[in-house]
This record gives structure tokens, sequence and C-alpha cells, in this order.
């Protein structure tokens, strides 16, 4: 039996994606991070209704993901909302499709910031409407990112 040396394993290791998700009433937003865990990059949005378990496995797939994030609507106060229990209903029946670690992440205000960087660009509303979902993810995702460096730098 060949063994991997070490180092061989670790780079492969380090070249796995992470997908986030930012579930919504009608789409989810889709965003992907690169290789070395740095950036966030919005894929889309899958409606939600058309095999979207199908489709966020082909995105799996295709990216090497290797866990997957997942926007969590708090209130601002930190309390549940009824959006916060539609998500996690959906990430439930996701868990059962899908056997990756999920990881839930906190997304306050990531709709806002997005509405803001779409209003900043002169998007129309309809244009706007079309990669809200996508940009939230991307910030959620980033976010995440930018935190689990920020945890890396601390340890030292």
């Amino acid at each position: 039996m060949t063994q991997i040396p070490e180092d061989e394993m670790m780079e492969e290791i380090l070249k796995m994606r992470i997908l986030c998700l930012d579930v919504g009433e009608r789409w989810i937003g889709v965003a992907v991070s690169d290789e070395g865990r740095m950036l966030a990059r919005g894929l889309g949005r899958v409606e939600r209704g058309s095999n979207e378990i199908d489709k966020i496995r082909e995105i799996i797939s295709k990216y090497e993901i290797e866990s997957i994030v997942y926007g969590l609507p708090l209130r601002m106060d930190g309390s549940m909302s009824s959006q916060t229990e539609k998500t996690m209903a959906f990430i439930s029946r996701l868990k059962g499709e899908i056997t990756l670690p999920f990881i839930p992440f906190d997304e306050r205000l990531s709709s806002q910031q997005a509405e803001t960087i779409l209003l900043q660009a002169d998007l129309s509303r309809r244009k706007r409407k079309k990669h809200i979902d996508k940009l939230s993810a991307q910030i959620i995702l980033q976010n995440y990112l930018d935190s689990k460096r920020e945890e890396d730098v601390e340890e030292f």
C-alpha cells in the first residue's frame, strides 16, 4: 500500500472549497470559496422547489466542496425568527441528503449590505432582485472566511 506524504495530503485538504447557502423563501443564494479559502465568489441562485437539492449536489461535485456554511437569519437581538425556523427546516432536510459538515453563520445585515452595494452600482430594481441572493451568500461566506483567518491569527 502506497502512503501519501503528509505535505501532499495537507495540500489536497487545503484545496477543498467551502459552499455558502443563503436560504430564502423563493431563492437560495449560492457562493463558493477559492481553494485557499481566502475569497468568496457568488455563483448564482437556485430556485426553491425546483430540484434544489439535486442542483446543490451538482455544485458540490463540480467545485469539490468539503463543507457548507449557511446563513442563519437571526433577529438583531440574536433571537430566532420564523425565517430562522424555515431555514433550519430546509437545512435539516439537506443534511438528510448530503453528508458534509454544515456550519451555521450569523447573516444579520448581509441582505442590507448587498442591497447597498447594488444600489451604489446603480443597478435597476430588476437587476438588483436578480443579484441580491448571490451577493448576500458571497457576503456571508466572506465574513465567515475572514472570521476563520482572525481565529488563526489569534492562536499564535
